[in-house]
């Protein structure tokens, strides 16, 4: 009872009840029962059976049931929904949570069931009607409904790895070496847990954990962990003679993590988090315990898999050759947008007036289009921009390869917003952008 009424009343406070928790104040059920209107407890321990409930935070009378040797607490609340808008729940927002606690709990066994139709159902049949018609009705209902009940069960013996294979396949780009590294190590009131694969993609899906704590804004643990992947990645790069030892051949963080799935999860026995979000982790200790930890881990397993260690090293030196050509690129357009006649790239045909919120710009395929757009617009305010067939796959190429397609520079040139860091919105020239899908068979392919 205290623990439900009383606030800071959680074992987290006291030091020798918990190792790690993600709690900090001890005020997680107490508040779950002041804002229920209902909550009700079944508790079995020591042999015994207790139950309990608490209409609007108030205590009723603790009731002993009958003996058992099972061991647990259950726990049902009903949301006040006088104090939240909705107290409907996202049964998907709830899967991934506890499929993620699974995956942070090697071992552990999870069950969610939405018992949400069923239930429904239940309650239709209590209520009688005079012709009895609604009761057949709902007899097939409740059939239905049963059918329908979902039930999921989450368990990882691997945990962190099976967190990775999950990460990967749920890409269309395979891992490019065959076996995930997975590594722990503890200190004093730290544990740290990494694990990680590479896949052939280009973004990085990084994850970090502080006591189960989903610390999505990352913290000192992800610090030290990005530390650790850079430095390790490129003494063992420099000392096998994958990369020469210059500053300027050296692999960047962002060239080594291309591709990277990691997941960090550390406990901590005094956590430390930045703001009330719990998301991101404060504690300075930690960035350089994981830095360590990781530094001796990852340099094992890369000396101990030395055909897997150059496939990474080959990605991240393609990385970094795409990222040089991408700066490059990135040049030539700013060269081109500044020497084309008035900046404009040479087959537009613009508009005449110079207010964007106005201006609409056209976008066709080929000089044939082109032509009888032109001949039909409204060249006050509608321009039109011819281009060559089937352009670029932009989502799939990699930057440098984007940034050197003429019709894209044309694209870029035409906006008038510039790009990456310079990207500014303010300066787009057209309010309205119009692509003018072709009617031929080839449409599905050529989509302006």
């Amino acid at each position: 009872e205290v623990i439900m009424t009383v606030l800071h009343a959680g074992g987290k406070l006291d030091s020798d009840s918990y190792a790690v928790s993600g709690g900090l104040h001890g005020v997680g059920i107490s508040v779950v029962n002041a804002l229920s209107t209902k909550v009700e407890l079944d508790i079995r321990r020591n042999g015994s059976n207790w139950s309990q409930t608490y209409l609007r935070a108030e205590p009723e009378k603790l009731i002993e049931g009958d003996p058992t040797d099972a061991t647990g607490t259950t726990v049902r609340f009903w949301a006040d929904p006088d104090i939240f808008e909705t107290t409907e729940y996202n049964i998907e927002t709830i899967a991934r949570r506890l499929q993620e606690m699974a995956f942070l709990n090697k071992g552990l066994t999870i069950t969610l069931t939405d018992e949400r139709i069923h239930e429904a159902v239940l309650e239709a049949e209590a209520e009688e009607t005079e012709d009895g018609d609604a009761s057949i009705k709902t007899e097939k209902e409740k059939a239905d409904a049963i059918a329908k009940v979902k039930t999921r069960v989450y368990h990882y013996p691997d945990g962190l790895v099976d967190y990775i294979k999950h990460l990967n396949s749920r890409t269309t780009k395979g891992p490019i070496h065959k076996s995930v590294i997975g590594f722990s190590a503890k200190g004093t009131g730290h544990e740290v847990e990494i694990a990680m694969q590479w896949n052939e993609g280009f973004a990085e899906s990084v994850h970090t954990f502080a006591n189960t704590i989903n610390t999505a804004e990352g913290g000192t643990h992800e610090e030290g962990f990005r530390a650790a992947l850079t430095s390790t990645v490129n003494k063992y790069a420099v000392d096998k003679k994958l990369i020469k030892d210059k500053k300027e051949d050296r692999l960047s963080g962002d060239d080594i993590r291309e591709g990277l799935a990691a997941v960090i999860s550390v406990k901590v026995s005094d956590p430390q988090f930045e703001g009330q979000t719990k998301t991101k982790l404060g504690n300075t200790e930690v960035k350089s315990f994981v830095q360590k930890s990781c530094n001796e881990q990852l340099g094992y397993w890369l000396e101990a898999n030395p055909a897997e260690a150059k496939t990474i090293i080959k990605k991240a030196t393609e990385s970094q050759r795409a990222r040089m050509a991408a700066r490059n690129a990135r040049d030539l357009v700013r060269r081109k947008t500044a020497t084309d006649i008035g900046g404009l790239p040479g087959k537009l045909a613009d508009c005449r007036s110079n207010d964007p919120t106005k201006c609409e710009v056209y976008i066709v395929e080929g000089d044939s289009a082109g032509g009888s757009a032109k001949s039909g617009r409204d060249s006050m305010y509608r321009a039109i921009l011819p281009i060559r067939g089937k352009i670029i796959n932009v989502e799939k190429a990699r930057i440098d390869r984007v940034l050197k397609n003429t019709e894209v520079q044309s694209i870029i040139t035409a906006f008038g917003t510039g790009i990456h860091d310079e990207f500014d919105i303010s300066k787009l020239r057209y309010h309205k952008i119009v692509l003018m899908t072709d009617a031929a068979m080839a449409r599905t392919s050529v989509p302006c």
